[in-house]
């Protein structure tokens, strides 16, 4: 099937997103609010971590220099046991356990909400692509999603091309998976063959995909974030794993309607010419 995310779908583009917007040192931010609540919640139980070692780090070298040999510090040898100190530092890790726990359960049920999606897309993994098989309003939408061919012909031994020439090597797809922005996305995920992993950082999404089980995974792009964000297959799933990119075209409500209009528009012409009698010529006598 043709996919034409050009014409009408393209003024729905405002330009192309970042492929991560990591600053190399961190988590991505993202562009979802989900991906925004698991940033805040990483850095949350990151800056934790700083306190717990600066606390622990810092008694160890004060305790180190402070009663040292050499300023004739003696060894106590009569204390052997206090309840107390036992209560403290069991009390107290279980205390920052629940600090933690608490936004971190909440972040997960987030997650794994999907009610009130708005549109929902069977996603398949197959040894090396995608499909995407959309439901909803844009029912009888299917295509797959492979490795671009400038890409593909860069990768291949004594290719002559130099990988840094190709835009977004390794990164790019023949056919983009395109959804609306302002829209909650539900996937339902399965594989055709072995386990792969759908993954897109700046939605926050990552999720395994596994033969014979389906999984759910929803995102929602704000108004405004339209654009291009890029991922990648996160499962070791064979010799060309590092092949298996996403693309996912974001564009407004608006230009999404169209798509899909112009996406059913080439199904039905392509039906009635698969099912147009074919008409033979006739030998006169």
């Amino acid at each position: 099937m043709k996919l034409n995310v050009t014409g009408a779908s393209m003024l729905g583009f405002a330009g192309s997103a970042a492929a991560n917007t990591s600053n190399g040192y961190n988590l991505p931010m993202g562009v979802t609010e989900m991906s925004h609540e698991i940033y805040d919640l990483h850095m949350l139980v990151f800056w934790i971590c700083v306190a717990i070692a600066v606390v622990v780090f810092g008694a160890m070298i004060y305790s180190l220099l402070k009663f040292r040999r050499s300023q004739g510090a003696v060894p106590d040898t009569a204390m052997v046991h206090s309840t107390k100190v036992e209560v403290v530092w069991t009390v107290i890790p279980v205390l920052i356990l629940v600090v933690m726990a608490v936004p971190a359960a909440e972040t997960i049920l987030k997650i794994e909400d999907t009610r009130g999606s708005e549109l929902s897309v069977r996603v398949t993994g197959y040894q090396w692509k995608w499909q995407y098989q959309y439901m909803n309003a844009a029912d009888g939408i299917s295509y797959f999603s492979t490795l671009s061919e400038d890409s593909n012909f860069a990768r291949q031994l004594h290719s002559g091309i130099d990988p840094k020439t190709v835009p977004n090597y390794l990164l790019s797809v023949d056919k983009p998976f395109v959804v609306p922005s302002g829209t909650k996305v539900r996937l339902l995920l399965t594989s055709q063959d072995v386990i792969h992993a759908w993954w897109v950082p700046d939605f926050g999404a990552k999720r395994d995909v596994i033969p014979g089980f389906i999984n759910e995974l929803w995102f929602n792009v704000p108004l405004g974030k339209e654009g291009t964000y890029r991922g990648q297959c996160a499962a070791l799933c064979g010799r060309d794993h590092g092949y298996m990119p996403i693309v996912v075209e974001v564009i407004t409500p608006d230009a999404f309607k169209k798509w899909v209009e112009q996406q059913k528009a080439d199904l039905k012409q392509a039906s009635a010419t698969e099912t147009a009698p074919v008409k033979t010529a006739q030998v006169l006598p």
